[in-house]
């Protein structure tokens, strides 16, 4: 598999997953992807991205959970 912005060849690793999203900030270390050893790009293949649509779901119920206490 090639990186989409250097051509260069992506390798299996772990990177770092970083979003906004109603108003939290949400960071996920060592999350598996394919990483451009050149450029560091990374791809999410679709395990991780389940995973972290899971972890997002979560934390957008507990955020709504907090709002509703206030």
């Amino acid at each position: 598999m090639k990186c989409f912005h250097c051509q260069a060849k992506l390798q299996r690793g772990l990177t770092t997953f970083t979003d906004s999203k109603n108003g939290y900030v949400i960071m996920l270390h060592d999350v598996p992807a394919w990483v451009c050893p050149q450029c560091g790009e990374s791809l999410f293949d679709n395990a991780s991205v389940r995973g972290i649509q899971e972890v997002v779901r979560s934390l957008d119920e507990g955020v709504e959970k907090l709002r509703r206490a206030a």
